[in-house]
């Protein structure tokens, strides 16, 4: 999976700043699994930094995700503090619907 297709998806409109979080945490989450086992992690996280960048201002999930790519190039050995979303009802079909 392309660092394209983990920006498209982290560019939705999110309700809350708390809902933001959970997909930037998500998407860095998505990005760092389709990394191929033989790839420089700093390398390829500069690159994802770079492309996301541009998007930072506009996109909070977004913002997230580069906040958590340069908190790990600054302090490779520190531990993230990611976590997968509490399990909660978010409207289902009709809020996907209204959020096109």
């Amino acid at each position: 999976m392309s660092i394209e297709r983990t920006l498209t998806q982290l560019q939705v409109n999110p309700a809350t700043p708390e809902r933001a979080r959970e997909i930037g945490q998500l998407g860095y989450m998505q990005w760092l699994g389709s990394l191929p086992a033989h790839a420089c992690y700093l390398t390829e996280a500069a690159c994802a930094y770079m492309s996301a960048t541009p998007f930072r201002a506009t996109d909070p999930a977004v913002a997230e995700f580069c906040t958590l790519l340069k908190a790990s190039m600054d302090a490779p050995l520190t531990p993230l503090d990611l976590s997968l979303p509490k399990p909660r009802r978010r409207g289902g079909a009709r809020e996907r619907r209204l959020s096109l």
